[in-house]
């Protein structure tokens, strides 16, 4: 474990390489034609974070041929300017405003004179459309625009990866803290927090979404909140968590039994997933489309009569947000590029019994992949219970 009273995400941030965040607005204004636009207004904050650096919990970024504004209120004045220079943008410039009046008002000041403003479909509320659009000027219309900064989210740099790398060696090691508590009989609840807990002493935020600790007939739920069930011996236990490192996630499962003596169905249920996961990976590289990686898993589990045991979709992207583009699943039309970094998790369902799901996150190379996420898989079972 590590030292409580050190910071250790100090340490580890000054080995990353630096993020790329200042060609971004470029690239982002280089997409304007192609969409239809002449300026672009930002409301996702995932979005605002990935084109400045900025990373509080109220804004609005401008983006138009001529430059870019950053509207934010008083709260994050100095820490807005710090993070903008910190990132190397400096053609963005800094807006406060105290009010969200002054605040949409300044929005349309630096849209200009722009005929066609962008707007994103998934990132902005009627309201605030409406709001936006009575304000600005006649001869300006709005255009709902979709995907226009999530696509280039989607290739990552050198400096995204190894946070997201970090941020996987952080609950690698988070989970062997922790594992032995299973065979405790402790509840789902205690676990999930005691792997959180685990996380943030080595670094992490926080986690990237709330974890999962699914024991018993539990393991059959894929999205199961944990609660007050006790983990049992013979149970299967589905530990599906990730954590924070500088803004990025991670995401991994793992599937083991607590005891020493697996059931039949238990053990047929944990092999079929790792070897339709392992499939799953090995068919991974840039080209390969989000379909078609779903199926590289869906038909190992066909093989074995399992197929409609598995009721989910095979992946994601993973990045500013736990889930991002690209996608996998039986009707995705993404094709993954090298830079991508993606989830492979394929799983196996029993109602009223458990299940199994196993999950790493990978980085998309062009001949393949690499695998960030570094626990192995052979974790099918925990001792029995400590007796002392």
């Amino acid at each position: 474990m590590t030292d409580p009273l050190t910071d250790p995400l100090t340490d580890l941030l000054t080995g990353l390489p630096p993020l790329g965040v200042a060609g971004r607005l470029g690239r982002v204004r280089d997409r304007f034609a192609g969409a239809g636009v002449d300026a672009l207004v930002v409301t996702s904050l995932a979005n605002i974070r990935y084109l400045t650096g900025f990373t509080g919990s109220n804004a609005r970024l401008v983006v138009s041929a001529e430059g870019a504004v950053l509207v934010t209120d008083g709260r994050y004045q100095d820490q807005a300017a710090a993070e903008l220079a910190g990132a190397g943008v400096p053609d963005c410039e800094l807006a406060v405003e105290r009010t969200v009046a002054a605040q949409r008002a300044r929005v349309t000041a630096a849209v200009g004179v722009a005929a066609r403003v962008g707007l994103e479909a998934a990132g902005i509320t009627w309201a605030e459309q409406r709001a936006l659009a009575a304000l600005l000027p006649a001869r300006s219309a709005t255009v709902p625009t979709s995907d226009l900064v999530e696509t280039l989210r989607a290739v990552k740099d050198a400096g995204e990866v190894a946070r997201i790398e970090a941020a996987c060696d952080i609950a690698s090691a988070a989970l062997a803290d922790v594992l032995p508590l299973a065979a405790d009989d402790v509840t789902e609840r205690v676990f999930a927090h005691a792997l959180e807990a685990a996380m943030r002493a080595r670094g992490a935020r926080g986690p990237s979404f709330d974890t999962i600790v699914s024991a018993g007939a539990n393991a059959a739920l894929p999205h199961h909140r944990a609660d007050s069930t006790p983990i049992r011996q013979g149970d299967l236990l589905v530990l599906d968590f990730g954590c924070i490192v500088d803004g990025y996630c991670s995401d991994m499962t793992r599937t083991v039994v607590v005891g020493d003596d697996p059931a039949d169905w238990q053990t047929e249920l944990i092999d079929a997933a790792t070897a339709a996961q392992a499939a799953g990976v090995a068919a991974v590289r840039a080209g390969l489309g989000g379909r078609e990686l779903h199926e590289a898993c869906a038909a190992v589990l066909a093989e074995r009569g399992l197929r409609d045991l598995f009721t989910h979709g095979t992946g994601h992207g993973v990045g500013l947000q736990i889930h991002e583009s690209p996608w996998a699943g039986p009707a995705a039309t993404d094709v993954l590029q090298a830079g991508n970094v993606v989830t492979v998790e394929p799983g196996v369902y029993r109602v009223g019994l458990g299940g199994v799901r196993v999950e790493d996150t990978v980085l998309v190379t062009h001949d393949g992949c690499r695998p960030l996420t570094k626990t192995p898989k052979d974790l099918s079972c925990l001792p029995s219970p400590r007796t002392t």
